[in-house]
């Protein structure tokens, strides 16, 4: 099946880019975005392992003010955060607009709505309770940080933040490290167990700062979830689910944190 090299992956025309080239510009594209994060939170991963304590008696804060006490000045930095966050995403586009291609080449476009929408919510409800279960487990086994996924102020913006917060997450992870990333390796000669061995560790990596439980569930997901790209060749549906995902973690945690017994805070 020519799906398994990854969707789109042999219409790249080399002679007008040396794999160099290629190599570089990825290289580049996640030392800008998650490549960057991998490495800030195995650094922060040290951090928390190397301080006196339990990992579970530490917390890891997903969206927190950035201007306590000012709502107007954080609710800036919060806008501001989200949109530079998403630049990776647009220099991607353009890398494909200079193949002739399109974000659409990687299935994230509106043509399919309503499959990409129901694909998507079947794989958040799948993911997202064996997702709480797992983590309550190895938080429960000291594998994993207190996981925070808010600390906003109660402010009108808060929940609109949180869900733009949700859509930055599912966009630039999804069109980079599923279906960029796999285009791009894919060219470069890597074979489908190895780059999907890439891109699944490479999201675990930007979860460590979550603790072994985040990197290991976060890994797992990766698979699935490039698996499901290479049967669809779309990113959308696992846009749509990373964003049901995200929004259920954010808005459900204020709306029930401190109020339900089974759901750890700070």
């Amino acid at each position: 099946m020519q799906a398994e090299a990854g969707p789109g992956a042999d219409s790249f025309p080399v002679e007008q880019l040396s794999r160099r080239i290629v190599r570089d510009e990825t290289l580049l594209v996640l030392a800008l975005s998650l490549g960057a994060s991998g490495v800030s939170a195995l650094i922060s991963f040290v951090g928390s392992v190397t301080r006196p304590g339990g990992l579970k008696d530490q917390a890891a804060t997903l969206n927190a003010s950035a201007a306590p006490g000012r709502p107007w000045l954080d609710l800036a930095w919060q806008l501001f955060g989200i949109a530079t966050a998403l630049v990776p995403v647009a220099l991607v586009a353009h890398f494909l607009l200079r193949e002739g291609r399109s974000l659409r080449a990687l299935g994230f476009d509106r043509t399919r709505p309503w499959p990409d929408l129901g694909r998507g919510a079947v794989i958040a409800a799948v993911i997202g309770s064996t997702g709480i279960a797992f983590y309550l487990a190895a938080r429960g086994f000291g594998f994993n940080l207190t996981v925070v996924p808010e600390a906003l102020p109660a402010v009108w913006w808060k929940y609109p933040v949180l869900i733009l917060s949700a859509l930055q997450n599912a966009i630039l992870e999804e069109v980079i490290v599923v279906g960029y990333l796999l285009r791009r390796l894919g060219q470069l000669g890597w074979t489908p167990g190895t780059a999907l061995a890439a891109s699944s560790v490479l999201r675990g990596s930007y979860h460590l700062y979550q603790g072994i439980g985040g990197f290991v569930g976060n890994l797992v997901m990766g698979v699935v979830f490039v698996w499901l790209y290479r049967r669809w060749g779309r990113v959308g549906p696992l846009v749509v689910a990373h964003f049901l995902l995200d929004v259920g973690a954010f808005v459900g945690y204020a709306l029930l944190a401190g109020k339900v017994g089974w759901l750890p805070t700070a």
